[in-house]
């Protein structure tokens, strides 16, 4: 029964894999309804706000959910959202059996699924593949449990640790496959950022150019004396919004000019100067998930020092540049002493073109 039911968990798993970024500020689920052995039904979560994957799998499989049992990735939903939940339309369609992969997090469900089901004389499995399960929501379980963003430092470097020549030049370091597979990143998260000087170095558009599939993220800017110029594609370019994050010393006189474009917004913080886990706490009251930091050395110092790092990832190209002026992924003021620096596990490597991709998490963090 064990292995069977890992075979229904791991399709769900897969057919949830796609959807990731896409559901936010909601998991994304995939789920399964076997009966006799066959599979009559199956559903995955698109979007916020629209069906999840359970309702989509009952659907799919109709009458024949009657009886039969259900695979899905995450503990069904048992309140009132958007949608109604899940757990009750489980029960509704006279299912015997609800096996899960991951237990939801959400105080709004957190084991109240379960017990729903199991009130109802439902024989409900839980934990099945669950490591795998967990992976899929990594940035949703990090936003429930934090209240803020799971960020994502992105870097592309030579083989010396070099991210532009000491001109400043930088396009490109690594390949055009390492590139695309960057844009992966841009479109999974709900928000991408960078430093006002990384605006006025490379005037970006920072948005996802992936053939079919182009969710662009918001755009972020911190810009602590707001020096972004009007003339930069960030803010003639309305693909996606633009917010500049900037500190409570700009004056309003300053803020006129970006707040006539519609899709820029402004946004003064209290303190004098921008603080990283400031602008986190603001990303996750407003139901930013995830963010992509893309910016230079001085932002992803202030990323490091401030202890807000969750995930590194890292392109390395075959190329030695050299040069004691040459840029480095984390400049700034970085750590006196050894003891304080990010101490990183690796999680894995593997050749993207002709470049090596390197992730890495802060050790202590499963």
């Amino acid at each position: 029964m064990m292995e069977r039911d890992e075979q229904y968990i791991k399709l769900a798993i897969d057919m949830a894999k796609p959807t990731v970024g896409q559901t936010s500020p909601n998991p994304a689920v995939g789920a399964v309804v076997v009966k006799d052995n066959e599979v009559v039904g199956l559903g995955v979560h698109i979007k916020a706000g629209e069906a999840h994957a359970e309702v989509n799998a009952l659907k799919m499989a109709g009458d024949k959910a009657a009886g039969a049992t259900i695979y899905v990735t995450l503990e069904p939903c048992s309140h009132y959202g958007k949608t109604p939940p899940c757990a009750q339309a489980i029960i509704d369609a006279g299912m015997k059996r609800v096996v899960i992969a991951s237990s939801d997090p959400n105080p709004q469900v957190a084991g109240r699924g379960v017990k729903m089901l199991e009130n109802a004389g439902i024989e409900v499995v839980t934990g099945v593949l669950k490591e795998q399960a967990d992976h899929l929501n990594t940035d949703f379980f990090h936003y429930i449990e934090t209240g803020t963003p799971y960020v994502f430092l992105k870097t592309a470097m030579t083989l010396d640790g070099k991210i532009a020549t000491s001109s400043g030049e930088s396009k490109w370091i690594t390949g055009e496959a390492a590139r695309n597979d960057g844009h992966n990143y841009r479109r999974r998260c709900d928000a991408i950022l960078v430093g006002v000087q990384t605006v006025i170095n490379d005037d970006p558009k920072l948005t996802t150019r992936i053939e079919g599939n182009g969710k662009n993220p918001i755009r972020i800017i911190l810009d602590n004396h707001l020096r972004t110029p009007l003339s930069s594609q960030l803010l003639q370019n309305d693909e996606a919004p633009t917010w500049i994050i900037t500190s409570s010393r700009v004056s309003p006189h300053q803020l006129k000019a970006y707040r006539s474009k519609g899709h820029v917004e402004v946004i003064s913080l209290k303190s004098p100067a921008i603080k990283i886990a400031e602008v986190l706490s603001y990303l996750g009251e407003k139901e930013v998930t995830s963010l992509l930091v893309e910016g230079g050395g001085t932002i992803a110092d202030a990323f490091v020092r401030a202890g807000k790092i969750n995930e590194l990832i890292t392109y390395i190209a075959p190329k030695l540049l050299g040069g004691k002026n040459a840029l480095t992924p984390v400049e700034g003021k970085g750590f006196e002493q050894l003891k304080q620096a990010l101490d990183l596990r690796i999680q894995s490597t593997e050749m993207v073109g002709e470049d090596i991709k390197l992730t890495a998490i802060p050790k202590g963090r499963t």
